[in-house]
């Protein structure tokens, strides 16, 4: 068994002597594909608690350190906590109700433990998915890119590197993922439904999506920007006025 499994499990058996917990849930890598566990996993988590238990569970860590010493900690939400274990176990975990649960968008968890008498399909608990909006097209996303590359551009001759960088190698970079995620819908690997960033160089080799050349760093932005437009162009009809615009500012 992998030591993040083992954790919870250790956790699991612990709060099932504490007349106030509920139910344990795995999530992301220790939810339901824990086959993705790896050396740099990190150990996600619910705790479901009675009501009123929730404030308890967040400002002691005792209860957490039951399986292994807890060595640094730190509520970084007013649910939640980051901790990280004496072993190197590094813990993100949030604490809720079985009602505060149901109103949140949980997807991939686990149920590690329960209370017999838990309502079923805790897993599962949370609002369906959003409807595909109107703007989460391969039109929309395009102009995103390219208007993100042509302010990023103007912020980088006005002497503003970091937020240029933000524009060119980051918000444009997610609209590159928004296009792959519309037109190669057969990409082989596990998309993140909160981050679109993870495990994408599983899913596409550098010659599909050069990001070595598209977030080159601080010092890159106009390569960045040059190599970012020239994907797009290659892949879709980019508008002739943003694009020229853009490549006068890649000159100026």
């Amino acid at each position: 068994m992998h030591p993040m499994l083992r954790r919870l499990d250790d956790l699991a058996a612990h709060l099932a002597t504490r007349p106030d917990a509920v139910a344990l849930l795995g999530l992301g890598s220790a939810g339901a594909e824990h086959d993705r566990l790896d050396a740099h996993s990190d150990l996600d988590f619910f705790v479901v608690v009675a009501d009123g238990a929730v404030p308890r569970y967040v400002d002691s860590v005792a209860w957490l350190a039951a399986p292994c010493p807890v060595a640094y900690s730190f509520a970084n939400e007013r649910n939640g906590r980051k901790a990280l274990y004496a072993d190197g176990v590094f813990v993100e975990y949030a604490v809720f109700t079985v009602d505060e649960l149901a109103g949140l968008p949980v997807s991939g968890a686990r149920v590690v433990w329960q209370r017999p008498d838990t309502p079923a399909g805790l897993a599962e608990c949370g609002p369906p998915p959003r409807p595909a909006t109107p703007y989460d097209t391969v039109e929309f996303h395009l102009n995103e890119a390219l208007t993100n590359l042509y302010v990023g551009l103007h912020r980088e001759l006005r002497g503003e590197r970091l937020t240029a960088a933000r524009f060119i190698q980051s918000y444009a970079v997610d609209r590159v993922l928004a296009l792959l995620r519309l037109t190669s819908p057969g990409a082989a690997h596990r998309r993140d439904p909160f981050d679109p960033t993870r495990r994408v160089e599983q899913a596409y080799p550098p010659e599909a999506l050069p990001l070595a050349e598209m977030v080159p760093g601080y010092r890159a932005n106009r390569a960045a920007a040059r190599t970012t437009l020239a994907w797009l162009a290659a892949r879709f009809p980019v508008d002739p006025v943003i694009g020229d615009a853009i490549r006068r500012l890649l000159v100026a």
